[in-house]
């Protein structure tokens, strides 16, 4: 029975830990304690096991350095900066101000509010990265609209959800910060391979609003034309876009054309969109009216958010920052941007600071944690036991790919992303590896998959957050008067089902359509090693010079002109026998005038062999 239990350690103890972390118990209290009872049975256990069960005593003092590596770890330096930054923005009410404007935008149009949602959910998405705080702000804020004005509940609440969500792929997202550094891969590389698939999610959703516009056209109607208060306008908001965009082409090709392709883009726009904002903001000072109120708006609330998005993103994009140095400029820019609209106060900072370290405390911990369950766990050969498991699997990586998509999408269920990066993430790894599967794309069709588990009735996280703050009783509009009926968790339920299909669509395309994320290979040129050439520079060649700086060649190596020999040592010319040698003492013969390695060295010929008796 011993002998069982040694040889089947790995499967027990994983099953254990996961059986914890369903039942409740804190994730990395949980991975620690079972790291640490697992490792002295195993200890125990190793001399009935000792090819499978490589522990003993004296190695578990290397969890202090395992603990310590993972404060030093860079990568995860940027998960304080970006979640200070949301919630800055989120304290900051940018996304009321976003949903509004967008709203009004979009507000002629059929299921304008729930396009509104989306592509403020999107944007949300990008700035603070945190699925709770775009659920909770967009349906605290759009929710009452969008009930006020007849919007199916179903669906509405469906929007509101599944947008919230896009904050798990849409780049700089925790989960790809998280999710590169558990995959061993450049964050930036993460952020370039996620960029396509999100965009392509958004349109997925935007094309699944246009569709229920079509078959029910009651269930999103349009914004009633007495509550777009700010009126029409959209010509002018249109050609001030044109302007912008020929200002920007001017500047590209006129102005800076000294300047690399990557700084004059960057550049052009930046003017180009500063001087947008900069007449908006004179138009509405002055009240020139050249403009109308719709563009004004748009462009003033608009550009700030997109400006500090480009700030992160592009920033890594071009190559200019890391992704740690990004999320600081754009913290820095967040409490700007905060400053400017006059909306920080000494509470919101306080507020944001102390979530921002309760969230980095809780990362680290878990961190901290699955170290420990680390340690234990390939000490007994259980990244073994999961590469063998998973690389049986019928279908080579294809089956791969759907088999771990199923079971990290149940796990997502019950689990917390952070418990499935830390945990299961790294056993994937190696039997990727082995199978010839690029990480990222495994970085992000995993990432894809929690975000739909995030949706998944009854146990989704989304829902969680969304239903914490819908309203369950009737309650009375203070805008139009009327009662209006409370929101039914079954409503929350039914309306993200379509998305979850989505989702599940979103995958399959991903996995068997590699391209959309294998994409940020191409910016890497390929080294042809048949084109390397390595020079060496001459060792003090016959005309004296070439050779390698700072070194003085003795008289006579190279030329009798010359440097003169190094300080302190006497060498005898080369090519001629010491002085009081009779010139047979089988020496090398060079050429005259001494070595030159400029040149190719001509074939050394041996003395003749003495004769016998010599």
């Amino acid at each position: 029975m011993i002998e069982l239990v040694a040889h089947n350690l790995a499967p027990i103890m994983f099953t254990s830990v996961m059986a914890m972390l369903l039942l409740g118990y804190p994730v990395a209290f949980s991975l620690a304690a079972g790291g640490l009872v697992f490792f002295f049975i195993g200890v125990e256990l190793s001399q009935f096991a000792p090819d499978e069960i490589r522990l003993f005593p004296n190695l578990i003092q290397a969890n202090p350095n395992r603990t310590f590596d993972v404060m030093r770890n860079d990568t995860l330096l940027a998960i304080p900066f970006f979640t200070f930054m949301g919630l800055i923005l989120e304290r900051s009410r940018m996304a009321e101000d976003l949903l509004d404007t967008i709203g009004q935008l979009f507000g002629p149009v059929r299921g304008g509010l729930a396009f509104a949602v989306i592509v403020v959910g999107a944007l949300l998405g990008a700035t603070t990265g945190v699925v709770a705080a775009s659920v909770i702000a967009m349906g605290l804020i759009s929710l009452p609209i969008m009930m006020r004005y007849g919007y199916d509940r179903s669906l509405a609440t469906g929007t509101i959800a599944a947008s919230g969500t896009l904050a798990q792929i849409v780049p700089p997202s925790l989960v790809l910060i998280v999710m590169s550094d558990q995959l061993g891969r450049s964050v930036g590389d993460m952020y370039v391979g996620a960029l396509l698939p999100a965009l392509m999610i958004i349109a997925m959703y935007c094309a699944y609003i246009f569709f229920v516009t079509l078959v029910r056209p009651q269930a999103a109607p349009a914004l009633p034309a007495e509550f777009r208060t700010l009126g029409g306008g959209v010509t002018s908001l249109f050609v001030l876009i044109a302007v912008t965009v020929g200002l920007h082409y001017a500047l590209y090709h006129l102005v800076f054309t000294d300047m690399r392709y990557e700084t004059r883009f960057v550049w052009s726009a930046s003017i180009a969109t500063a001087a947008a904002l900069a007449f908006s903001l004179i138009n509405r000072r002055l009240n020139l009216g050249i403009i109308s109120r719709l563009a004004e708006q748009v462009v003033i609330v608009l550009i700030p958010p997109l400006a500090l998005i480009f700030l992160v993103l592009g920033t890594i994009f071009l190559g200019i920052a890391t992704p740690t140095e990004g999320g600081a400029m754009g913290a820095t820019g967040a409490l700007i941007l905060a400053i400017f609209k006059r909306r920080l106060s000494v509470t919101t900072l306080r507020e944001a600071l102390d979530s921002t370290t309760k969230l980095t405390a809780f990362v680290m911990f878990i961190l901290i944690g699955a170290r420990v369950f680390g340690l234990t766990f390939y000490g007994i050969n259980g990244h073994l036991w999961i590469e063998e498991l998973l690389l049986a699997l019928p279908g080579g990586e294809t089956g791969f790919l759907v088999v771990v998509t199923v079971i990290v999408f149940i796990l997502g269920c019950f689990l917390d992303f952070f418990e499935i990066a830390f945990i299961v993430v790294p056993l994937l790894v190696g039997p990727a590896e082995s199978l010839g599967i690029d990480l990222i794309w495994l970085g992000i069709i995993l990432g894809i998959n929690l975000q739909t588990s995030f949706l998944t009735p009854p146990f989704g996280f989304a829902l969680f957050y969304l239903r914490s703050i819908s309203p369950r009783k009737p309650w009375d509009d203070e805008v139009t008067g009327e009662r209006i009926e409370g929101i039914q968790t079954a409503q929350i339920y039914k309306g993200v089902l379509p998305f979850i299909a989505i989702q599940f669509a979103a995958i399959l395309i991903v996995i068997f359509y590699p391209r959309l994320v294998t994409h940020y290979k191409d910016d890497v040129a390929p080294v042809n090693l048949d084109d390397v050439q390595i020079q060496l520079p001459g060792l003090g060649g016959v005309d004296g010079g070439g050779g390698l700086p700072g070194l003085q060649l003795p008289s006579g190596l190279g030329d009798q002109n010359s440097a003169p020999g190094l300080p302190g040592l006497q060498l005898a010319p080369l090519g001629q026998p010491p002085a009081g040698d009779s010139g047979n003492g089988g020496g090398l013969s060079l050429p005259p005038g001494g070595l030159n390695l400029n040149n190719t060295p001509p074939a050394i010929q041996p003395d003749p062999p003495a004769a016998d008796g010599q």
